[in-house]
């Protein structure tokens, strides 16, 4: 069984505030025609330039290898071109075509991925969730509005999901981290407070910042909404310093999470050995793929932290982080992101029933792709998937920010 055929599916999804402007899944097909889809979390290029790189890497690594050989196709990618350190986007390629060949492997062997990788650990998965907008919100003020998020959170908890994610605190920009303007510490207050008078003791609430802050800003802020016990503090710092999110971890009193934009094993020790969180958000196409995801989850188990995948993508990422989170004693969470969109395009073959998915069944990564429904929405914009604001924080005015690829 060899690697023969790559194919790459653009897909501009119709809510590109609910899991980014583009997505990218590449689909290999072996000598003896068995397909696997995967999927590429590319937010540091364009959807062109990222195909391109995606068809090098599967030309330089892939094509005519057998698909069993990860761990190969992994170092191949990893070293040869003179690197040997962590890309993102080398590794976001070499991400997507890793899922699929496992895919491929499941399919090979009639077995769920999860069997191929230690078993089923967990008879189910407990799922979280953004808050978004209901119906009869208005979505530009549902951003700054702690009532609001409290009425989306108690119908998300009534739905049987006890883990919902937000994100008050103001912008992430280019400029690095900043110190929070105190009216967007006085809204993170009232997000928090808001949101456990709704839901009281039956859902943790987790927090989401995305590295904007400078240290001290982190600290003033986590420190203030500690009296809400938060589940995590997610990204308090920019994630290229370790020493300056474990000054945050070691001041706060609300367990730090990490890792959406940190690829492959060396960087996620990094954190672990500077102390610099306790819960680990791998991103499964963009990290290394699912083996590499495993290698995380184990390191963070030697350190008694936990294993959160992280989805702000497609929903073969999806599936991806599931099939993990099946195999590990140490799975805290998987993000899940519910639109018709994301569950048509894989046939709708994975579910969130109460808050939990079931371990899947299907062979390979349980999913029925539909080519024609990715055909149908090709990728027409010009930004990239996720987009850090230039303007600064307004000290002055308030802000409101709805995320890197808003409506």
């Amino acid at each position: 069984m060899r690697l023969a055929e790559l194919e790459i599916f653009t897909v501009a999804p119709p809510d590109p505030g609910m899991g980014g402007r583009y997505w990218i899944f590449p689909r290999l097909t072996t000598t003896c025609g068995i397909v696997g889809y995967g999927e590429c979390y590319a937010s540091t290029v364009g959807p062109v330039a990222m195909r391109a790189v995606i068809e090098d890497v599967f030309a330089r690594y892939f094509e005519g290898e057998n698909p069993e050989n990860v761990e190969r196709m992994f170092r191949r990618t990893y070293s040869s071109g003179f690197t040997q350190r962590p890309d993102p986007t080398v590794m976001g390629a070499f991400s997507g075509l890793e899922i699929a060949c496992w895919d491929i492997l499941g399919k090979a062997r009639e077995r769920p991925v999860w069997a191929l990788m230690g078993g089923r650990m967990n008879e189910r998965v407990r799922a979280y969730t953004y808050l978004y907008p209901l119906a009869h919100h208005d979505s530009a003020d549902f951003w700054i509005s702690p009532e609001m998020a409290a009425e989306a959170a108690a119908a998300k908890v009534e739905e049987g999901w006890t883990a919902l994610k937000f994100d008050p605190a103001g912008p992430y920009t280019m400029r690095g981290g900043h110190m929070p303007a105190m009216s967007d510490v006085t809204r993170s207050v009232a997000f928090c407070k808001a949101i456990r008078e709704a839901v009281g003791d039956r859902a943790d609430l987790l927090f989401g910042t995305h590295g904007q802050f400078t240290p001290g800003g982190a600290i003033r802020l986590g420190q203030a909404l500690e009296p809400y016990s938060p589940l995590w503090f997610e990204e308090p710092t920019p994630p290229d310093n370790h020493a300056a999110m474990a000054e945050v971890a070691r001041a706060v009193r609300i367990p730090v999470a990490t890792g959406e934009r940190l690829t492959t094993k060396a960087e996620f020790t990094q954190v672990l050995r500077a102390g610099a969180a306790t819960i680990l958000q791998p991103a499964l196409g963009r990290a290394g793929g699912l083996w590499e995801g495993k290698k995380i989850a184990t390191l963070a188990e030697g350190f008694g932290a936990q294993i959160a995948p992280h989805l702000y993508a497609g929903p073969v990422e999806w599936a991806a982080n599931i099939h993990l989170g099946v195999t590990c004693p140490n799975l805290l969470l998987v993000e899940t992101i519910e639109t018709e969109f994301h569950a048509a395009l894989i046939g709708a073959t994975i579910k969130v029933e109460e808050g939990f998915i079931a371990a899947p069944s299907g062979p390979g990564l349980g999913i029925a792709f539909n080519e024609d429904l990715a055909r149908a929405h090709p990728c027409d914009r010009a930004g990239l998937h996720l987009e850090m604001q230039d303007d600064p924080c307004d000290w002055q005015n308030g802000n409101a920010f709805a995320g890197g690829s808003p409506e």
